[in-house]
């Protein structure tokens, strides 16, 4: 599987040459490698598009700091540490990032990564234009496709992340070596164009050697990455002089863009090259590194075994080494406590989702009530035990085929009302409850009601499916409900500390036994209606204050206040790192009150 990395070449230079890599056979000598050489042999181009490739992978890339910070805090999701305000991490997610920040501000991160994979990603698409005969060569067609794709996503991580950023469409020259930033519209603009054309360049899931693998772009991938875009091209967001609004560009319109959004994922949905399949197979083929394209996976990230953190910061954690890993690791992020309770009980994305425990000598223990773990990425489902101290190999899932049902539903709700979109978003809703086709109806004769309320049910749908993802903090801003939710999530942490509210029905104390298994945790007290009177009949071997601890709240008020730390809609980006601007010769400054 992921032998994708041993064929990146890892020199690409401005001048565009490559270094030969080992597995490349018959390669011609380096010094003879130009560029035409270079993109009319298939081989040789896939080299340097999977360069682009390298620069996702890379320690302060979207490795070590995009994946784990980029997305929290919400109302769904935050880090867990959020109230160590001494720690740099806390103030990244919690909406108070200094322009100096410790994990940020170096030349070799993120902001430094993404410009250097867009840099290779254009010296591709030069080199493929001019020399790839894509007309009659598919391969060299899909590896134009891909680098425009590839391309596009990462100049919607750099929107979604700082806003307005320098739109670099052409390779660097001596001229455009330092350019200002451009507006997001014009970026917005550009990557849709690029996805159109790259649809016709790639092919759908298994149609290709190429695209049976989720960790190579596919058409079904490029088609949901255009309808997401054209959605956050829609939608609000902070601009330069601070004001929160949609685009008045008259190409990016609401309906324009919420056409585009439908058409790109009616055209998936119809090519039925895809599975929506069982929630939590989902996540447990990504922790086996199953990479089979045509199930519910888009694209992933390609993390090689030795590389990649993410069950590192997503993961359940394991306090001591054990038989599934020697990786003390996981439970850096995880869902808002309030979270589990707050989903039905037969829902099943609940106990996916959201975990209570961590591992500890071999055994499942109760965490704390303020310091939940996320559950879709587990150590334990892996099929290989996790040596390296940092990293475990397991790809970052980009796009899964739910969310092409509810962007379909979104956008068809909103274009055309309820009454046709109501099958797009009720699928995912019955995959939640198998089991109960009246809870099924009950939500979607709520959801029907009018276009407001199918878009309420949107919402709330989205959090629940993507809880964990790193969605929810893009969705709530191109939505204008980024401080809405945040101050409803702390209002809701309050009740929950408090067991007032919907939370009133909760035990003080959970109470729990180990399972005959040896290593299973077995709760009582985590559900609505559970009492204590009721868990000490039960008799089991131990009992944890859940909610109190010697006469004190466990969700202090520090922990959730700490959630943001100004107010989040002067805070919807990051700034631009000082070295980036001090580096910038006058040309970058910051706005959005850095």
């Amino acid at each position: 599987m992921k032998n994708i990395i041993l064929k990146t070449f890892l020199g690409i230079l401005i001048a565009g040459t490559v270094s030969s890599c080992s597995d490349v056979l018959d390669a011609p000598a380096q010094s003879s490698l130009d560029e035409g050489i270079i993109f009319s042999t298939p081989v040789l181009a896939e080299g340097a598009v999977m360069g682009i490739h390298q620069s996702f992978l890379e320690t302060n890339s979207y490795r070590g700091r995009f994946i784990p910070f980029y997305g929290m805090n919400t109302d769904v999701e935050w880090y867990n540490s959020s109230e160590n305000v001494t720690d740099d991490r806390a103030l990244l997610t919690g909406y108070n990032p200094s322009v100096s920040s410790i994990q940020m501000n170096s030349d070799n991160n993120a902001w430094a990564k993404m410009y250097e994979a867009i840099e290779r990603a254009n010296l591709c698409i030069r080199g493929l234009r001019t020399y790839g005969n894509i007309e009659s060569n598919s391969e060299l067609a899909h590896l134009l496709g891909e680098s425009l794709t590839l391309r596009a996503f990462i100049y919607n991580d750099l929107v979604k992340a700082w806003g307005d950023v320098p739109a670099r469409f052409e390779p660097i020259t001596g001229i455009t070596i330092y350019i200002p930033k451009s507006d997001r519209d014009v970026i917005y603009k550009q990557i849709l164009s690029d996805l159109l054309e790259a649809e016709d360049l790639v092919a759908w899931p298994n149609a290709s050697t190429i695209t049976s693998s989720t960790e190579r772009v596919n058409k079904a991938f490029v088609k949901g990455l255009r309808a997401r875009i054209a959605l956050a091209a829609a939608g609000y967001g902070q601009r330069p002089d601070g004001t929160i609004r949609r685009s008045t560009d008259p190409e990016l319109t609401v309906e324009k863009m919420y056409t585009i959004a439908k058409n790109e994922c009616l055209d998936v949905i119809a090519s039925e090259t895809c599975t929506l399949g069982s929630f939590e197979k989902n996540f447990r083929n990504l922790c086996q590194d199953d990479v089979t394209a045509g199930l519910e996976s888009l694209y992933e990230l390609p993390f090689s075994e030795g590389r990649g953190r993410v069950l590192y910061t997503f993961g359940v954690k394991h306090t001591t080494i054990d038989k599934y890993t020697s990786q003390t690791q996981g439970g850096a992020n995880g869902p808002l406590p309030y979270l589990y309770y707050d989903y039905d009980k037969d829902d099943i994305r609940r106990d996916i989702t959201c975990v209570p425990y961590e591992w500890t000598d071999g055994k499942q223990v109760p965490r704390k009530l303020s310091s939940w773990c996320f559950g879709k990425l587990r150590y334990e489902w892996m099929n290989r035990v996790v040596s390296s101290t940092n990293d475990d190999g397991v790809n970052w899932q980009v796009m899964r085929y739910a969310d092409i049902y509810l962007m379909a539903a979104e956008a068809i709700n909103e274009l055309e009302g309820p009454t046709n979109a109501e099958p797009y978003l009720k699928k995912i809703h019955e995959r939640a409850f198998p089991n109960n086709p009246d809870k099924v109806t009950t939500f979607m004769n709520a959801a029907d009601v009018s276009k407001e309320s199918f878009f309420n049910a949107i919402v709330e749908e989205r959090g629940f499916e993507f809880a964990g993802e790193m969605l929810r903090k893009s969705d709530l801003i191109r939505w204008n409900l980024l401080s809405t939710k945040l101050i409803e999530a702390r209002d809701k942490l309050e009740a929950l500390a408090n067991r007032t509210g919907k939370y009133a029905d909760l035990p003080i104390s959970i109470y729990y036994k180990t399972a005959d298994d040896g290593e299973t945790v077995q709760i009582y007290g985590l559900e609505h209606g559970d009492t204590d009177e009721a868990g000490v009949a039960l008799g089991y071997e131990s009992t944890k204050g859940w909610f109190v601890s010697n006469g004190l709240n466990n969700l202090t008020d520090v922990k959730i206040n700490s959630i943001y730390q100004k107010d989040p809609d002067t805070r919807q980006f990051w700034p631009i790192w000082k070295t980036f601007i001090d580096s910038s010769n006058g040309l970058l400054t910051n706005d959005y009150g850095y």
